[in-house]
């Protein structure tokens, strides 16, 4: 390799090329569906959770379980077992995340839909 090559998908000028643009850009579009489907795999893993560790019924398990990544916390319900009160402190850690990630994500595209903040992707020519 020269003086001037890069393995870090950067051409010779330090311009990134164009196929790690379009990697970036494909992330970007996806983001939302993919922080989606994680918070809804997350959801489902605690309702499953929550109905056989805490013996609840389905509706329960998955009340509390929304109840508790939202933080509403209505009091009603909670954990009973040392299982589940720590699963319940890791969910909402990463239930929290998940669930600002998306709703960031989803202002962002109603922000770009509504031309409020510039697109990441450049003009069409």
């Amino acid at each position: 390799m020269g003086p001037n090559s890069s393995t870090s998908g950067e051409d010779t000028d330090g311009e990134v090329s164009s196929t790690e643009s379009s990697k970036a850009d494909l992330l970007r579009e996806h983001a939302y569906k993919v922080a989606l489907g994680w918070a809804a795999t997350l959801l489902a893993v605690a309702t499953v959770f929550y109905h056989f560790v805490e013996s609840w019924t389905w509706v329960d398990a998955f009340y509390f379980s929304s109840v508790a990544i939202t933080t509403v916390g209505f009091g009603d319900l909670s954990p009973t077992t040392d299982a589940s009160k720590l699963f319940t402190v890791f969910y909402i850690f990463m239930g929290l995340s998940l669930v600002g990630l998306v709703l960031n994500e989803a202002m962002r595209r109603r922000a770009i839909r509504h031309d409020r903040i510039p697109s990441d992707r450049p003009a069409a020519d």
